[in-house]
């Protein structure tokens, strides 16, 4: 398996940092008090296959063939919880308990990858609010 070594941490599977959850396995992890969530094989192309139906929809309303700007949106996790990064605002958007996350890790980075537009196009976006008060126009 490719990037099976992490600071420290030796990465036996892709579902190790999910289904150890509570534990702090890394040198890093421990000094910082939680879960580096995107340590998982980064190599794995998306499966268009497993596209959502709102994915598949933005695509076609963007004209792209396919999501090159989100191949690197993967499922993390922050305290255990099901999370996405948003680089925007340098921070964890975490998923809300509500949403059932399947069992297979590329069906939930095509959800990571969906929440992350959703919540970037949201009004809840904090950007969204930099832009009300900063705008001239």
């Amino acid at each position: 398996m490719a990037g099976t070594q992490y600071r420290g941490s030796e990465i036996t599977d892709v579902d190790q940092f999910i289904d150890d959850a509570a534990g702090l396995d890394s040198e890093r992890e421990q000094e910082i008090g939680q879960h580096i969530g995107y340590r998982y094989d980064v190599n794995l192309v998306p499966d268009y296959g497993r596209i959502t139906p709102f994915l598949e929809r933005y695509m076609e309303i963007m004209g792209w063939d396919d999501l090159n700007w989100l191949e690197d949106i993967h499922m993390g996790y922050e305290d255990g919880q099901a999370a996405v990064f948003d680089r925007n605002v340098n921070g964890w958007v975490r998923v809300p308990a509500s949403i059932d996350l399947p069992g297979n890790q590329q069906d939930r980075d095509m959800i990571a990858r969906e929440l992350l537009i959703k919540f970037q196009m949201s009004d809840c976006h904090p950007l969204v609010a930099l832009r009300k008060a900063y705008t001239k126009f």
